[in-house]
């Protein structure tokens, strides 16, 4: 039994989930008592620093994110430190771009950046960016290495520590956003100087980038890039356009409880993304079609299924939720808006039942080389869901039809994704169902089997 329970926590699949769980916990436990913390405008100028952070990150790193993980996955031990080098060299380059731009913007709008609620991304993100450079670039190469133990002790430090800070604050300290903002550089300064020391970060292959391997990780990163960039916009073009609306910040942090309480059901989602990407790679790399294609229904699957209860239990619990998450002052109809906060909840909950595909069918495409098509999905996607939440926000006025936006745009990536990726794969849609019962029925010998030995034993 010893021997099976220590292979289980030394599995890929259970390192990773276990890390998406603690990293949500954290994110959780920590969104909730900051909500409880602050004023619903602070709080909601809280969350655009985040959301405008999260943003720009996925712009950074998505350059070359994505390809690092394809190419290392196949790559020989020289081609491996080249690759890292152009990583390393890529993101030192783009963040220095980025960090310039944000800069000069901060310098010359400074009065409708205040307005807006975004004066904290403008002052703190050039900091942050730099700081958390080794830490970002350690975590993609841990993860094209499938060394889900390394992340998870890294993200525990990260994480974990600003739990921490938050908690301390809650219960002791009275903190202001800024100094709040402060101790969490220091966390992410401690948390990129551990991913140094280590040698985890990979920045010091640099110097053995070459023009070849930078071509290479930006010709297929030109794509993924603002694949990620409209994946996030995805997320986040809702608080943008509410941010700017004439419902403010309030609005923001009213919307953004039911939008943190979605990720709940996406743990287990970003998890089996983790492994499925290097693994559906490999296979492609190595042309086993069959090998992808079984793949993709079993992730597909068993995520559809695994989905369906989540989203019944967000659902009939959503007044729970939202509670646990908000507090009393995010219960009932916003006087100013009026939102229901709880009705928005359930809305996610319906998008939740099909985001699996969606997210499955992008990053088939991506395994299979085929960044350029998948781009071209998630764009058609904005477009859908800025519309949408135009539409929503200035003749609705309604929050509401804001959520229900996200789930026309997530049917129509499914379509898409699914059309474009039977064109390259001839895909048999009844086999994701099939192989995700296969995948819950191996599951359960396998359990039993270890249950018998452990009564054996």
């Amino acid at each position: 039994m010893k021997v099976a329970l220590r292979k289980l926590t030394r599995e890929a699949n259970f390192l990773s989930l276990t890390g998406h769980i603690a990293f949500a916990f954290f994110g959780f436990a920590g969104f909730a008592l900051l909500a409880r913390t602050f004023p619903v405008d602070l709080f909601g100028q809280w969350v655009l620093y985040v959301s405008s952070a999260a943003f720009i990150e996925m712009f950074r790193f998505g350059i070359t994110n994505t390809a690092i993980i394809r190419f290392l996955s196949g790559a020989s031990k020289d081609q491996r430190l080249k690759f890292i080098g152009s990583n390393g060299l890529i993101g030192l380059i783009a963040t220095t771009g980025i960090t310039i731009i944000v800069v000069a913007c901060s310098l010359l709008f400074p009065e409708p950046i205040e307005k807006a609620g975004y004066g904290l991304f403008f002052t703190w993100y050039p900091l942050v960016a730099f700081l958390n450079l080794p830490y970002n670039t350690a975590l993609v190469i841990m993860h094209a290495d499938l060394q889900f133990g390394k992340i998870l002790l890294v993200r525990m430090i990260n994480s974990g520590g600003f739990f921490l800070v938050i908690l301390g604050n809650y219960l002791f300290f009275d903190m202001n956003l800024t100094q709040l903002l402060i101790s969490q550089i220091v966390i992410i300064s401690i948390t990129s100087l551990v991913s140094v020391l280590a040698g985890w970060d990979g920045l010091r292959h640099i110097r053995k980038a070459t023009r070849e391997t930078n071509k290479v990780l930006l010709d297929f990163g030109k794509y993924t890039t603002f694949t990620l960039i409209g994946t996030n916009l995805l997320r986040s073009a809702d608080t943008l356009i509410i941010s700017l609306s004439p419902m403010g910040t309030a609005a923001v942090a009213l919307y953004s409880i039911p939008m943190k309480l979605t990720e709940l059901q996406q743990i287990p989602l970003r998890s089996f993304v983790a492994t499925a990407f290097p693994k559906m790679s490999k296979a492609s790399i190595q042309h086993k079609v069959d090998e992808v294609k079984s793949l993709f229904y079993t992730y597909s699957g068993a995520l559809t299924y695994l989905f369906i209860v989540g989203s019944l239990i967000t659902f009939i619990f959503a007044d729970f939720f939202v509670m646990l998450l908000g507090g009393e002052q995010y219960m009932g109809v916003d006087p100013v808006t009026g939102a229901n906060t709880v009705t928005i909840m359930r809305i996610f909950s319906i998008y939740g039942l099909i985001l699996p595909i969606d997210r499955m069918t992008g990053i088939g495409l991506d395994s299979i080389n085929k960044p350029a098509v998948n781009f071209v999905k998630v764009s058609l996607m904005v477009i859908t869901n800025v519309v949408g939440d135009l539409i929503a926000i200035f003749v609705f006025k309604s929050l509401e039809a804001v959520a229900v936006a996200s789930i026309v745009f997530t049917a129509l990536g499914v379509w898409l994704g699914y059309y474009f990726l039977d064109k390259e794969l001839s895909l048999d849609h009844r086999s994701t169902f099939t192989y995700g019962i296969n995948f819950y029925k191996d599951m359960y010998e396998k359990v039993k089997v270890q249950w018998l030995q452990f009564r054996k034993g």
